[in-house]
C-alpha cells in the first residue's frame, strides 16, 4: 500500500518442537493439515489483489531465502534483497527504541514467532510491555466448542494455539503482562451484514477493499458449506481495533488463571483451561460492543489522513509502462 518504510518479516514455517522425519533441520507442523481450505477458503492471491485494484502496487520485491550466509547450500543472484525474518525485524525495531521505550506485540496467529522471540535471550523480550493474543478458547465446563474443525476428537481448541501448543505454553508461560481475546468473544463480533453496513459509507480505498473482501466471504458463505467458517475474520480484526481504541468499544476484563495444553495428544492440544494454583496470570476480554467495534474499524478505514496517497489506476498503469531513465537506474 505505498509504505515500503514498514518492514515485513518473514515468519517461521513450522511449528516448534516438531522435526521432519526425514531432515530434522528444517521442522514440521503436523497439524498443518487441518487448516480449513487453507485457511481463507480458496481465495488466493490473485483474487486479493483484483479486490485492492484501488490500492497501490509495492515497488517491494524479494528473492527466496537462499543465501549462504543465512544458511542455504547457495547464493541467489541478489542476496541483498532477501526478506528479513520476523525475529530479524522485531530485532531491528527494538535496536531503533528509545532505552526507556517498550512495545506492543499483536498476534493474530500461532505463537511461534513470539515464542521464539522469548527464548532467544532478555535483550529483547526486556522491551516487551504487552502482548495481545486474538486466538485462544477457554473450556468452561466443556460447554462452548472450539473450532479445529478438521479434527472431530479435539472439541474445545482455538486453531491457532493447537497449530502451535507448544510456543503457545511458552508465551502464556512467560513472565509477560499478557491479554487474551478468546475465541468467545470473536464469534461475538462476526456479524458480516453490521460491519458491511458500516463499510458501504466510506470511500478510502483501504475501506472499499475490505467491503469488497467481506462482502465476498459473505456471498461465498451463503453459497457453499465449505465457507461456513470465513465469518471468523470479522473476530480477527478485533485485537488490532482493541489495541488502538480500547475505550471507543466498551470491552470489560477479568483476570483468570490459565493453562495451555501441550502434551502431544491431538485430542487435546492447544486446549486453554483454568488453574487456579498453577495458572498463568492473564487478563481475558469478558464482553465487548459488537456495534461499537463495527464503527471504531469502519471509521478507522474511512479516515482520509490515514489513507494511501494516490492518484488513479491508470495513472498508476502509466507508470509502470514507462521506461525509467538511464540516469535514476
Amino acid at each position: 500500500m505505498g509504505r515500503d518504510d514498514i518492514p515485513v518479516g518473514l515468519g517461521d514455517g513450522f511449528a516448534m518442537n516438531q522435526s521432519d522425519t526425514v531432515f530434522s533441520a528444517v521442522g514440521d507442523c503436523r497439524y498443518s493439515k487441518v487448516i480449513p481450505q487453507g485457511s481463507g477458503g480458496y481465495l488466493n492471491s490473485d483474487t486479493l489483489y483484483g479486490l485492492a485494484r484501488s490500492l497501490p502496487r509495492s515497488p517491494r520485491r524479494y528473492t527466496a531465502e537462499n543465501s549462504v550466509k543465512f544458511g542455504a547450500p547457495r547464493n541467489t543472484d541478489h542476496p541483498e534483497l532477501r526478506q528479513p525474518l520476523a525475529l530479524e525485524v522485531l530485532e531491528s525495531v527494538v535496536k531503533s527504541l528509545d532505552p526507556e521505550s517498550k512495545i506492543t506485540i499483536l498476534a493474530n496467529g500461532p505463537l511461534t514467532n513470539i515464542a521464539k522471540l522469548i527464548l532467544e535471550g532478555k535483550n529483547t523480550s526486556n522491551v516487551i510491555q504487552d502482548i495481545l493474543i486474538v486466538g485462544g478458547h477457554i473450556n468452561y465446563n466443556n460447554t462452548e466448542k472450539g473450532n479445529v474443525i478438521n479434527v472431530p476428537c479435539n472439541k474445545f481448541a482455538e486453531l491457532n494455539m493447537f497449530l502451535d501448543p507448544f510456543a503457545a505454553k511458552t508465551v502464556l508461560s512467560s513472565e509477560h503482562n499478557i491479554t487474551l481475546i478468546p475465541l468467545g468473544m470473536q464469534r461475538k463480533a462476526s456479524a458480516f451484514p453490521q460491519i458491511l453496513e458500516k463499510l458501504y459509507l466510506k470511500r478510502t480505498p483501504e475501506a472499499v477493499f475490505a467491503r469488497r473482501l467481506m462482502s465476498r466471504l459473505y456471498r461465498l458463505q451463503k453459497l457453499q458449506p465449505a465457507y461456513q467458517h470465513v465469518n471468523m475474520f470479522i473476530g480477527e480484526i478485533l485485537g488490532a481495533v482493541v489495541a488502538g481504541d480500547l475505550s471507543a468499544v466498551k470491552c470489560t476484563f477479568e483476570v483468570k488463571k490459565l493453562k495451555v495444553s501441550a502434551t502431544g495428544v491431538e485430542s487435546e492440544d492447544g486446549e486453554i483451561s483454568i488453574d487456579k494454583e498453577h495458572g498463568k496470570t492473564v487478563k481475558v476480554l469478558e464482553s465487548v460492543d459488537p456495534s461499537a467495534y463495527y464503527n471504531v474499524f469502519a471509521k478507522r478505514l474511512g479516515d482520509k489522513t490515514q489513507a494511501a496517497v494516490i492518484g488513479s489506476f491508470n495513472e498508476q498503469r502509466r507508470i509502470w509502462s514507462t521506461p525509467s531513465n538511464s540516469s535514476n537506474i
